[in-house]
């Protein structure tokens, strides 16, 4: 994979670029293997950044994405569309095509997109939508104009992907469960893994799970949730290993309504930047069986995005 570039564009101040060399993964994937979640920025040359992004990341192109999904051995790509690009959707679409139906997407839309704009990102491969509920990378969206969106595009069969912090939960909570389509929760709610798995904060989002058959939950992000960091030695103990107990109990309580993704490039990331390859070492540490590898990286994620290939 080529070094990352700022492009036409001036990278945010102590932005960490991707790795560029990543490893070949000692665990191998199942085949058809799905990374559910990742993203492509610009190139900005070619797809500008928003007017009004919180930070301007490196540019990532549909190509080294390509390039890192064969590397790690993935078959497929889910590409979420990234907050620096707003409701720009054009290099997700372009990233969809170029993939020769070998990725689909997760746009994000405003209240005066038009059902024809719905049915044009649809037939290039967009599955879902994405709310985003972390102040720090966008202003919120009222309430009422995301749920007039769910509404629209519930008819299409897509599903709404949710972005937020485990202590926002409480507030959130009505607005989650009165939505009428499949509701995906990126990086498992983002919980304090300093905290107990059996606390009072995770126990919360595990209720709601529990309650709502329709929530699904990303088993992701480990890099970003982690305190104790990877392993100084790849393959010495689990990647990420105050992480596991979090993501290993959703996968065993809640099997066919996990996925996970690299987040590649990994927006926003802070005191280092992971080996993808080491990260999907952390795979069979909390996906302990084939059967839970399967299910979590190939057999949800085709049903969700894939449907019509059964």
């Amino acid at each position: 994979m080529s070094k990352p570039t700022s492009g036409a564009f001036e990278k945010t101040p102590g932005w960490l670029d991707w790795y560029a060399g990543p490893s070949k993964p000692r665990f191998v994937l199942p085949p058809g293997a799905v990374d559910a979640h990742c993203h492509v920025f610009g190139p900005g040359a070619e797809f500008p950044y928003a007017p009004e992004r919180k930070y301007t990341p490196c540019d990532a192109s549909k190509g080294e994405l390509f390039a890192l999904r064969d590397q790690l051995g993935f078959a497929r790509n889910v590409i979420v569309q990234a907050t620096c690009h707003g409701a720009d959707n054009r290099a997700l679409v372009d990233a969809c095509i170029a993939s020769g139906g070998r990725a689909r997407g997760v746009a994000t839309v405003r209240r005066s997109v038009s059902d024809d704009e719905l049915r044009a990102l649809h037939a290039a491969g967009v599955r879902g939508v994405r709310f985003n509920f972390v102040r720090r990378l966008v202003d919120f969206t009222p309430k009422d104009e995301l749920a007039e969106i769910a509404a629209r595009i519930a008819v299409l069969g897509w599903h709404v992907v949710v972005y937020f912090e485990a202590q926002d939960l409480p507030g959130l909570w009505d607005f989650f469960t009165t939505l009428p389509t499949i509701v995906v929760v990126d990086h498992m709610g983002r919980p304090d893994v300093t905290q107990p798995v059996h606390g009072p904060e995770f126990a919360l989002f595990l209720r709601l799970m529990h309650e709502h058959p329709n929530i699904w939950s990303k088993v992701s992000c480990p890099e970003r949730l982690s305190v104790a960091g990877p392993p100084a030695l790849a393959g010495e103990q689990a990647p990420y290993r105050d992480v596991v107990p979090f993501a290993r109990r959703l996968v065993e309580t809640f099997p066919d309504r996990v996925l996970w993704g690299t987040d590649w490039p990994h927006p926003n990331l802070r005191g280092h930047m992971p080996d993808d390859g080491l990260l999907v070492g952390f795979i069979p540490h909390i996906a302990t069986t084939p059967d839970l590898q399967r299910k979590l990286l190939v057999d949800n994620p085709m049903r969700l995005y894939w449907p019509e290939e059964g």
